[in-house]
């Protein structure tokens, strides 16, 4: 069984000094290829470091290249040169992290915006995938979207934590869905559960965003409370529950759905 993590942030200073290990472990976990997350620029140009660095086959590590709306205030004028150049790296299969957050309000929302439409606008340029980040936002992106759709080869809504309206709305648009560990969370993400079962095979992918949103249903829990990309088969455990489709049916078509996403080569 393989499985793909289409949306893990190894650059994260928690992970300092354990890249290895945590490969290591998410390997022998069966997750076999591994899409690292840019947030930024620089953070962007790390987890292409990373990729290089510690995966010399270059079969199975790849990442995305973007800034994430809290950092849209960010943005300035070598912004769009230097994710260009990133973008146009092998390795780097995606733009993104990148999309409107009015959740935390952390970039003013028009930044969020202008921002949001300059990576649309590489990514069809470029003719690469997008993924994308959204809070309390999914009019307003589907509306920027709507602009794009049609010149746009594919876009992900990762980490997707919305409702029923939002969701169809998405997929009216034909775009992926990522699903996390927030579908383990009993206090929030119950509503995911009925949910899940609506998302095309062919659409659905699975991602840790380790080390964020520990699968509250893993047992044991980690004394440190870390997220890791070995900890993806709970996700893929509770995703099949609620789908009602074994792990291995969910396994073959999420995996599928994500390489063909992310252009991503088979792996023995």
């Amino acid at each position: 069984m393989q499985l793909i993590d289409i949306g893990v942030n190894l650059t994260n200073p928690s992970f300092d000094e354990r890249h290895q290990a945590v490969l290591e472990r998410a390997y022998a976990a069966g997750v076999q290829q591994l899409v690292l997350t840019g947030t930024s620029v620089d953070g962007s140009e790390q987890a292409l470091e990373l990729c290089v660095k510690l995966d010399e086959s270059g079969q199975r590590l790849f990442s995305t290249a973007g800034i994430h709306p809290h950092s849209a205030s960010d943005w300035n004028g070598d912004s769009a040169q230097r994710l260009r150049g990133l973008l146009n790296e092998p390795r780097v299969r995606a733009v993104g992290e990148c999309g409107l957050d009015f959740n935390r309000d952390f970039s003013p929302r028009p930044q969020q915006e202008k921002v949001l439409e300059e990576h649309l606008a590489l990514a069809v340029e470029l003719k690469l995938p997008v993924f994308l980040h959204e809070r309390d936002a999914n009019q307003r992106l589907l509306e920027i979207l709507k602009d794009y759709r049609d010149h746009l080869t594919a876009a992900v809504v990762h980490c997707f934590t919305g409702e029923q309206q939002a969701l169809f709305s998405y997929l009216d648009l034909d775009l992926h869905i990522g699903i996390t560990g927030w579908i383990c969370d009993e206090r929030r993400g119950t509503h995911l559960h009925p949910l899940v079962r609506e998302i095309p095979r062919g659409r659905l992918m699975l991602e840790s965003d380790a080390p964020y949103l520990l699968p509250r249903t893993l047992r044991p829990k980690p004394k440190n409370g870390r997220n890791e990309p070995a900890y993806l088969p709970e996700v893929l455990r509770e995703v099949a529950l609620h789908r009602n489709e074994s792990v291995e049916d969910l396994a073959r078509h999420s995996t599928a759905s994500a390489r063909a996403f992310f252009g991503l080569p088979n792996v023995d």
